[in-house]
């Protein structure tokens, strides 16, 4: 009898034991409507980090996508003036030469005929003087007639007007004229550098044809980008310019605003802006893509590590610490950003605490 009393005692001990409620775990965080408490003992609470909001100097910079082309007057296409066949090249692919510099020899029944209106006009200039000379001594002594000098003076100075003209006609080709049937050197127009060059000797040229060689003169380009109507106020001839080459992200290029377009590009509400940069290594390629970046004003503005700032749906907010262990949020109104800061227009202002980093476990606050 006493061991069944013994056995019901223990098995009340133990079912009373399992009946004590357990005590709850501490929560890591808890959160109230907005306010957000992070006890001490809380392994989160080590891991958050906080910086006291200050205004700093910023300038909001204007990005424009550009592409990178030769300055127009230093660089050249080459077409044959006429119709002809070369007979020999001077130059070579990738060859720097100067202005006035042969190019290649190219023999043209076209230009013998120029050469033959100069050869022409010469001849006819000199005869026209010889008599416009004889009817001056004719008439200083008394036997010449009057009307006839001064129609020998017109006709020498028409004859001068032609010979002008063709002279003129064989500059245009870099010629200084030489004997009807020889043939035209083409020469250089800039100084520069060889690009392109499609010179085969003996070749038979058309003169509508397409420019056989290309010289290019890149130790300056020019980048020509698109500004936003609303940000060209930002631009301004002469302001220097930062500009990135997807080729060479870790090269540093400065430029300058060359020229800004006077018309606006209805289609896009973009103006067209030139940008000059020296280019002495020659890396900066006609028809690479930069992406420049235009300097603004700087002004006081309040920029926050972008690691403090929380996105809930389309709303963005932040968590001001109120106490050592208690964080509040708040919504705020961002502009500009980089990679590691981001500018606040509305909702914080210097002197207040924000939390910069641990945001992210105030998530699963409850």
């Amino acid at each position: 009898m006493k061991k069944i009393i013994l056995s019901s005692s223990i098995l009340f001990a133990i079912s009373c034991k399992d009946n004590i409620p357990q005590q709850n775990k501490e929560p890591e965080v808890i959160l109230k409507g907005n306010l957000v408490t992070v006890p001490e003992s809380s392994p989160i609470f080590k891991k958050i980090k906080t910086q006291i909001v200050t205004e700093q100097e910023h300038s909001d910079g204007v990005i424009s996508a550009g592409t990178i082309q030769a300055i127009p007057n230093h660089y050249a296409e080459i077409a044959s003036p006429f119709s002809g066949r070369i007979t020999r090249s001077f130059i070579q692919l990738g060859q720097h030469i100067s202005a006035g510099s042969p190019l290649f020899e190219i023999l043209s029944s076209d230009y013998f005929s120029v050469q033959k209106d100069y050869t022409d006009a010469l001849n006819d200039v000199q005869l026209a003087e010889k008599n416009y000379r004889r009817q001056q001594d004719l008439v200083k002594h008394g036997v010449g007639i009057q009307k006839e000098l001064d129609e020998a003076e017109t006709d020498f100075k028409n004859k001068k007007t032609s010979l002008s003209n063709a002279s003129s006609a064989l500059k245009v080709y870099n010629s200084k004229g030489g004997g009807i049937g020889s043939p035209l050197i083409v020469r250089a127009p800039i100084s520069g550098e060889i690009i392109s060059n499609k010179i085969v000797n003996g070749q038979y040229l058309k003169g509508d044809a397409d420019p056989v060689m290309i010289i290019a003169e890149l130790s300056k380009v020019w980048i020509s980008g698109d500004v936003k109507e609303k940000d060209i106020r930002f631009v301004n001839t002469g302001d220097q310019v930062s500009v990135k080459i997807g080729a060479y992200p870790d090269k540093s290029i400065t430029g300058k605003v060359y020229h800004i377009n006077e018309i606006v590009d209805e289609d896009t509400r973009s103006i067209k802006v030139l940008i000059e940069c020296d280019n002495p290594d020659r890396k900066l390629k006609p028809g690479m893509y930069a992406t420049v970046t235009f300097s603004t004003t700087p002004e006081k503005a309040v920029m926050i590590p972008v690691t403090a700032l929380m996105q809930q749906d389309s709303s963005q907010y932040v968590w001001i610490k109120t106490s050592k262990n208690q964080f509040i949020k708040r919504s705020v109104t961002t502009g500009e950003t980089d990679q590691k800061t981001v500018r606040i227009t509305a909702g914080l202002k210097s002197g207040e605490t924000i939390m910069t980093e641990g945001g992210i476990y105030m998530l699963d606050a409850k």
